[in-house]
């Protein structure tokens, strides 16, 4: 009975435990699925925000794959504008040489497109700048000749050519503050007297052992002026295309006219005249590059460009 009492005590004592080892172990399963129901909301929370995070990367990386593309868009259109500039600038310096022989102004257009050049990549445009060098140091090396400071000397003299006297126009001047009282005439002297201005209207003496100046037509002064001012004008123009020789032509046959047809006793045909003949001197004949490598090498790397 004792040992039966023990048994069925043992027996109910395993029970309880069993029920409590089994409580406790619903309880831990209990914690663990709730622990584990956490951690798969913290799961399913991470990969949310790893969603967004990879859609932002994603709207990331095409935002910097738009910005890379309009970068090398912005520049490849500054590459081609700065080409523009350059083939402009060349072109410009190559029209003053060739129409106004304008050597400052070339010069000053050749290193503004070398400039530009060099605030791009030195190695691709490395041929251009080297003819740009070799058209400078041709140009640098010229003997300059002023050729708007002889233009504005020109113009003055042809500012100043319709105020410039004529020998027609001298008239001797006759004093006579200490001529005595003429006395009073009488009728017969008063008859050949007349008769004597008749006969010098009639009768002209004239010296031919020495050279006089061209007496001109009434009127004709002006078409002289203008004569005088299309040969100035065409002396500017030749002046302008570096024609030497038509230069000095027209301005020796304005020198002779005005050593023929004007004042040389006055200043200002002195002046003007003096102003010619320095103005002849002038050598116009200097021989100027065409920038032809420097205008082919700018064209040939625009052409590549485009093609590409």
């Amino acid at each position: 009975m004792a040992i039966a009492v023990i048994a069925l005590l043992l027996a109910g004592w395993q029970w309880f435990e069993s029920r409590a080892r089994l409580a406790d172990v619903a309880a831990a399963s209990l914690e663990a699925r709730g622990a584990q129901k956490e951690v798969r909301e913290q799961f399913e929370a991470l990969q949310v925000r790893l969603g967004a995070l990879e859609g932002r990367l994603s709207e990331f990386q095409s935002q910097g794959a738009a910005l890379q593309g309009l970068y090398q868009e912005i520049a490849h259109n500054r590459e081609d504008a700065t080409l523009l500039e350059v083939e402009q600038a060349i072109t410009l310096a190559s029209q003053q040489l060739q129409l106004a022989g304008n050597v400052p102004v070339a010069v000053l257009a050749l290193q503004t497109a070398d400039l530009r050049l060099a605030r791009l990549d030195p190695a691709r445009y490395l041929p251009l700048r080297k003819a740009l060098a070799k058209d400078l140091a041709q140009l640098n090396g010229l003997v300059m000749v002023d050729v708007p400071g002889i233009s504005l000397r020109l113009e003055q003299v042809l500012l100043n050519a319709d105020k410039l006297p004529l020998v027609a126009d001298g008239r001797p001047v006759v004093k006579a503050e200490n001529a005595a009282p003429a006395a009073p005439l009488t009728w017969w002297q008063r008859l050949s007297g007349a008769a004597g201005e008749e006969f010098k209207g009639l009768v002209r003496i004239q010296r031919f052992d020495r050279s006089e100046p061209v007496l001109l037509a009434p009127g004709q002064d002006f078409f002289l002026r203008e004569n005088l001012k299309l040969r100035l004008l065409n002396a500017r123009l030749a002046l302008l295309s570096r024609d030497s020789s038509t230069f000095r032509a027209e301005l020796a046959v304005a020198q002779s006219w005005l050593t023929r047809h004007f004042d040389a006793a006055d200043k200002t045909v002195q002046a003007t005249q003096a102003s010619l003949r320095q103005m002849a001197g002038s050598e116009l004949n200097a021989t100027l590059p065409d920038l032809g490598a420097s205008l082919s090498a700018v064209r040939a790397l625009r052409t590549g460009k485009e093609k590409r």
